[in-house]
């Protein structure tokens, strides 16, 4: 049996019988009427209806402008036919019109269209902007091409476009039905073009880097694999981007960033999806002081873009005004927790993790342990923008010693709503330290850790060759597009998600 079959036996029976009525009534249009709506490949759309509203809104109930005339085009929502006048409403990618259908205008056309137009078709208008006796800006239609035939029924928003398992498998659907959706798609491609302008108003110049990898570096995390039939080997998904962007600062170039998609083999939920996208950046001669400030220049010109520094996400209003908390780790697991893991032994960490139930082996390190403290019971409590520094070097196999402190790392996170949104760092740049750090990741792999980091000896041969004093900085643009978007899950501000495919 065809998909197609399946997918519309699973309808209702009312909607089968509409998808019949209509297939039918396109072949009546091809054999009767002698018009194929699928041979039309152009419209010269001269003008989007948000310039009918913006230009037109002055004129008055029942005041016509006969001097203009309005080409435009769009999808129709609803009809109401009556015997000599009938009203449609379109919309396109900007707005929604009523259009006024009229005998008297129309003669014999007015007949082709009540009998073979329906909700769902694409229709190219001509007509003039006039304001109905009851107040609505509408066109008078003069002239009107039929472009498309829609063959099922449109989505209705109080029947399955509230059920997200539609709205995500299904996102067209979605996107007809919802134009508020619509909207939070336009402020994500505003949120990136803003990244990009802060970027290169920095002299920051955009790369493009693999995909496809034999070694899949950067970060902690299980990769998807696949295999390269011509090479006879196996190749990885990114999980970041970072040692290759690092590289290019070994080649001399000072300034380089991405936008680009991720792959992660890990859980779905309303924070994760497999694939999601991120910027990363590395600038020579900087360091993580330095990329602080670039992250919070960066959100907040997204927050400005949004129209507010001030924004809802949830319950909580967010204050994206500078300058952001900055609190190390240890000081952050003492407010909440009221452990200090710098006066205690490991042994003592070990005791107080389990009287707090948490699942240890038995040979953490205290800061080891501090870092499940602070997973566990910090992170959901960092609300408003926080920076969050300090991490250790066993967490961190790529960020540079804190000379001061050599069990941390000159790193931070910044944290919204609870959530990580940004990961930066001094990088390191001791290729002699590198090398025993991806040699301490490996042991960890060899004992079960799938997520501990490769050994990457290109990497460290780069290293060898000399990188500058250099800062890094990941940011998430999918969380962050749901922190400024109050969107509830990533989900909503990925165009088509991750699904489990229907049996």
């Amino acid at each position: 049996m065809s998909t197609e079959n399946t997918n519309m036996e699973e309808r209702s029976t009312p909607e089968r019988e509409i998808i019949k009525q209509r297939m039918e009534k396109l072949e009546r249009l091809r054999k009767d009427a002698g018009f194929n709506p699928f041979v039309i490949d152009k419209w010269d759309k001269e003008h989007k209806l948000s310039f009918v509203r913006s230009n037109f809104s002055h004129l008055g109930p029942d005041e016509m402008d006969e001097d203009a005339l309005i080409k435009t085009a769009g999808r129709v929502m609803a009809i109401r036919k009556h015997g000599k006048a009938s009203f449609v409403h379109l919309e396109d990618d900007t707005d929604r019109l009523q259009l006024y259908f009229r005998f008297d205008t129309l003669n014999e056309e007015y007949e082709w269209f009540k009998k073979w137009v329906d909700t769902g078709d694409y229709l190219g208008i001509v007509g003039h902007p006039f304001r109905t006796k009851r107040g609505e800006l509408s066109l008078l239609v003069t002239d009107f091409k039929l472009l498309s035939k829609a063959l099922r029924p449109l989505p209705e928003k109080w029947h399955g476009l509230k059920d997200t398992e539609v709205r995500y498998r299904q996102r067209y659907l979605d996107l007809i039905a919802n134009p508020e959706v619509r909207e939070v798609f336009r402020k994500r491609a505003k949120i990136i073009k803003t990244f990009r302008e802060v970027l290169e108003s920095h002299g920051t110049l955009e790369v493009e880097t693999p995909m496809l990898s034999p070694i899949a570096g950067g970060a902690t995390a299980r990769p998807f694999i696949t295999f390269h039939n011509a090479l006879g080997i196996n190749l990885y998904l990114r999980i970041a981007t970072e040692l290759y962007l690092k590289r290019l600062i070994v080649g001399m170039y000072e300034r380089v960033y991405e936008i680009g998609k991720n792959f992660r083999n890990e859980g779905i939920d309303s924070m994760h999806n497999p694939e999601f996208t991120a910027m990363e950046v590395y600038w020579a001669y900087a360091n993580y002081d330095d990329m602080m400030n670039l992250t919070e220049e960066i959100i907040v010109a997204c927050a400005d873009a949004m129209g507010s520094r001030q924004l809802p996400y949830g319950e909580h209003m967010i204050n994206y005004e500078p300058p952001f908390r900055r609190a190390t780790m240890v000081d952050l697991v003492k407010e909440h927790c009221g452990v200090d893991f710098l006066n205690i032994t490991d042994e003592e960490a070990r005791r107080i993790a389990k009287e707090r139930g948490l699942e240890i082996k038995g040979n953490e390190s205290r800061l080891l342990i501090m870092t499940e403290f602070f997973d566990n019971f910090v992170e959901d409590k960092l609300i408003q923008p926080t920076f969050v520094l300090g991490y250790p070097v066993e967490i961190s196999p790529l960020a540079k010693r804190d000379p001061d402190n050599p069990d941390f790392t000159r790193r931070f996170e910044l944290f919204i709503c609870g959530a990580e949104v940004a990961n930066a760092f001094s990088e390191l740049n001791d290729p002699l330290d590198q090398r025993e750090r991806f040699l301490d990741q490996l042991k960890k792999r060899e004992a079960g850790d799938e997520e501990a980091h490769v050994f990457d000896e290109d990497f460290v041969t780069a290293l060898e060759h000399g990188l500058p004093p250099t800062g890094g900085l990941g940011i998430g643009i999918d969380r962050l597009t749901m922190f400024l978007t109050n969107s509830s899950s990533i989900r909503d501000v990925i165009l088509f998600p991750t699904m489990r495919p229907k049996e």
